[in-house]
């Protein structure tokens, strides 16, 4: 009503209000599909999931809706609701395989999906998918799009929990505070390395790294600056620093295709790797005239930018979303796996026990691109490789077994 109108109850309003209330109590009933064409799909995606409706001819025939998995909520605006489009188009392929169907979406760019360029390899696979069926893509706002919007962002329910009167004041009278469900813990120097030690070294935990033991300590306990204890408490574990390596920093020289494949930690600085640099690199080849590294945090901060510039090197950063800026390391990387999951096959033990045999494979190998081994690109002449041993004699000298096995795993590595 407009202000300052007269309200007037008349014989419309009276149907108004007998059909508002008619549709309070009952649910809208469900449809089944009635010949074809006419379908029409409405999706939506929020943080928490996927929704969709499927229509014909204006009647409902199914909803449908899905949490989001974790690694998907970190998904752009765009892949999400692109995500919520397949969702819809794989639970309901029966009905629409084939049909045409119109898709609504208040997500503007899905109309140019079709015409755009710069798409990656998930959006590719989802295209494809998309190119299967006779599908056209509409711009319907958000403030429309009510139905499907509302179960994107559908929560689930809530139990209420009541707490006696009794255990709140046994709370109060033990001096223990609580901050919505978790416990604080006072500021005492011992009990707090008693609740780091049995969350860190107990049977159960088994040495977690620092963001696992935090997120899994601020679940029950809270206490001002606990993730920076947690953090100083894992750097101290002697257990945890003497743990094997968890990665493999893959270097090759653009020039001779030769590689070095140095097995380091995620959690190792930038200091750390550049000591590491210029012992394995530096020492053996000098000071590079160019590096073309990916986006790593490590590779992108000033503190190796700074000593690639003291050292006269120039840094170059790969493109994002486009593994060809850096192709020459990406082959040897697929390269390296391939070695690393035979060597796993074929023997037990740790990845790291066997690197090098792994490097000295691959610099040994013949390589299409040069028309020969990296190893005689590099120092121009052949290597001197164990399967020449006997000819020399040294498989006396060194002892049958040795020379056995190491051949053996040279073999493997290099198929």
């Amino acid at each position: 009503m407009r202000k300052g109108e007269k309200f007037v109850w008349n014989e419309e309003r009276e149907k108004s209000f007998e059909e508002l209330k008619q549709r309070l109590v009952s649910a809208p009933v469900l449809t089944l599909p009635s010949g074809s064409g006419g379908f029409q799909i409405y999706s939506d995606a929020s943080k928490k999931g996927l929704g969709c409706v499927l229509m014909q001819h204006g009647k409902v025939i199914a909803y449908a809706s899905r949490q989001l998995k974790p690694y998907k909520v970190n998904y752009p605006t765009h892949d999400l609701e692109l995500a919520a489009v397949i969702f819809a188009l794989k639970i309901r392929r029966h009905y629409l395989y084939g049909e045409s169907c119109d898709i609504f979406t208040d997500h503007k760019s899905l109309k140019y999906i079709f015409t755009q360029r710069d798409l990656n390899m998930r959006q590719r696979r989802w295209l494809e998918l998309l190119k299967d069926y006779d599908t056209n893509i509409q711009y319907h706002p958000g403030k429309a799009n009510v139905v499907a919007d509302a179960l994107s962002r559908k929560s689930g329910m809530v139990a209420g929990i009541k707490v006696e009167e009794e255990i709140i004041r046994d709370l109060e009278r033990l001096g223990i505070e609580l901050l919505d469900t978790r416990l604080v813990v006072p500021n005492d120097v011992s009990l707090r390395e008693a609740l780091l030690t049995e969350a860190h070294s107990s049977p159960f935990s088994v040495h977690p790294g620092s963001t696992k033991m935090y997120h899994d300590l601020k679940q029950y306990f809270w206490w001002s600056g606990m993730k920076r204890d947690v953090a100083t408490f894992v750097a101290r574990c002697l257990i945890c620093q003497q743990r094997r390596h968890d990665a493999i920093w893959v270097i090759v020289d653009r020039l001779t295709n030769s590689a070095h494949f140095l097995p380091i930690r995620k959690d190792y600085s930038v200091s750390r790797l550049a000591e590491i640099f210029q012992q394995e690199i530096v020492r053996l080849h000098g000071t590079p005239s160019a590096i073309v590294s990916d986006r790593d945090p490590h590779f992108a901060s000033r503190f190796w930018k700074g000593l690639q510039k003291a050292w006269g090197t120039r840094l170059k950063i790969s493109t994002a979303f486009h593994p060809q800026t850096n192709s020459q390391s990406e082959c040897t990387i697929q390269t390296l796996e391939d070695m690393l999951r035979s060597c796993a096959l074929e023997w037990t033990g740790n990845w790291d026990d066997y690197i090098c045999l792994v490097e000295f494979a691959y610099n040994n190998s013949w390589h299409a691109s040069i028309k020969c081994a990296p190893f005689e690109m590099l120092y121009g002449r052949k290597c001197r490789a164990p399967i020449c041993w006997d000819q020399v004699g040294e498989r006396v000298i060194e002892g049958p077994e040795m020379i056995e096995v190491t051949n053996a795993k040279v073999a493997v590595a290099k198929e």
